[in-house]
């Protein structure tokens, strides 16, 4: 049985277990069944905890390693990372844009997270004025001391400094880069190890949800999930294209034609990693990109650009503030876009990963772990359309970077 089967049967399982415990409210039954959903959700949520630090470490070392090839290519990985971070930046403002527009979450007050968040200290009093300070004074830190206190984004910092050293070390490094690489697969091998407890875990979650939640938080979800999936599609369908036709002078027509495999591929295994043989494919043979741009571009953007992800993990954040109750300001809104642009900068191409990662946008802005909670009955589903999205954009950065590289080539020798 595929471990999205088993998720979904539990998902099944926990909601009858939870609608079953609403029968007995105030009993032994009720209690002791509650003790136990609690302590099988927070070890499901606790090593999804443990491992969070040292994935998005090996991860965005492993990947920012990759622009070793921007020795030969500066000008590629140059035009690449703009083109990364400005289709990630429209993805990111385009989910918050459309979470408010449609109230995303307003309306059902939860309060199974209370005590978690009073565990939590949320950055509310940050002001713009104080927020680079903050930033400085959170970020640039002893590595060792962000480990140990579990500081993501200083994490993420000392990770891309490390990084940078590695690709400009060049081959004196090269040991490093390989340890980093097998660090990298280890915690791999560990997110797949947990990834098989999400059946449990999720079934003891949604259980515990249901027990002690208005119910109507179902149909908040259900409303989240048609406005991420149709933002997420409005992405791909509108603003990709037109980006792909305006700077990458090609028919959008063409683009999906030459790409259909890749991207039918991208939604049947919801992993970017998985298809990126056909994604190189699709790019060298239908679109006419040239190998030596494909093969950077198309493998750099698979670890680095993940507008599909971005988009999911910043909305989903302040649907989640919606729930509980807490109205982010606008400087936590930009914490938000930040901590979910590095965020989907470090989530692995594999299916859910972006489950790990979505913990530290949430806590980003001082809301609990424990609330993916909500999102996981929904994860699989909405994970299949971003990861379309991610490998799409991918593909279309590629053409980009082609034509642009020829232009300037062009030019270089005129």
């Amino acid at each position: 049985m595929s471990l999205n089967t088993q998720i979904f049967i539990a998902a099944v399982i926990g909601v009858a277990f939870g609608f079953l415990l609403n029968l007995f409210p105030e009993t032994p039954f009720f209690t002791v069944s509650l003790y136990a959903l609690g302590i099988a959700s927070s070890i499901f949520i606790g090593l999804l905890k443990m491992l969070l630090v040292p994935l998005i470490f090996s991860s965005i070392v492993v990947g920012v390693s990759n622009l070793e090839a921007g020795g030969q290519l500066s000008r590629v990985w140059k035009i690449t990372l703009a083109c990364c971070v400005t289709t990630t930046t429209l993805a990111l403002i385009l989910g918050l844009a459309c979470a408010h527009i449609f109230h995303v979450g307003q309306g059902v007050d939860i309060g199974l997270f209370k005590e978690a968040m009073a565990q939590h200290q949320s950055p509310a009093t940050l002001t713009p004025s104080s927020f680079l300070t903050n930033f400085i004074q959170n970020t640039l830190i002893n590595p060792f001391k962000a480990f140990s206190d579990g500081n993501v984004l200083a994490v993420v910092v000392f990770a891309l400094f490390l990084g940078l050293t590695l690709v400009h070390g060049g081959e004196r490094f090269k040991t490093v880069r390989n340890i980093s690489r097998q660090f990298f697969e280890i915690m791999m091998m560990l997110v797949s190890w947990v990834m098989k407890l999400a059946p449990l875990g999720i079934c003891a979650l949604l259980a515990k949800l249901i027990a002690t939640e208005d119910l109507s938080i179902l149909s908040r979800l259900a409303e989240f999930a048609v406005v991420v999936t149709g933002t997420t599609i409005f992405h791909g369908a509108v603003v990709l294209p037109l980006l792909l036709w305006i700077f990458g002078k090609m028919n959008p027509i063409t683009f999906f034609k030459g790409t259909r495999a890749a991207l039918i591929t991208a939604f049947a295994t919801s992993s970017s990693s998985a298809t990126l043989p056909l994604s190189l494919k699709c790019a060298q043979e239908n679109l006419g990109v040239r190998p030596q741009i494909a093969g950077f571009v198309v493998p750099f953007g698979s670890q680095l650009n993940m507008d599909g992800t971005a988009l999911y993990e910043a909305a989903a954040a302040l649907f989640i503030a919606n729930l509980i109750g807490l109205e982010l300001s606008f400087t936590q809104q930009i914490i938000v876009c930040l901590t979910a642009m590095i965020a989907s900068l470090g989530a692995p191409g594999i299916p859910s990963a972006g489950m790990v990662t979505m913990i530290m946008v949430l806590q980003s802005v001082g809301l609990p772990a424990e609330a993916i909670a909500i999102l996981l009955p929904i994860d699989r589903l909405l994970d299949t359309v971003r990861t379309v999205v991610n490998v799409q954009g991918d593909m279309m950065i590629s053409v980009v970077v082609d034509r642009h590289t020829r232009e300037m080539g062009a030019s270089a020798e005129t």
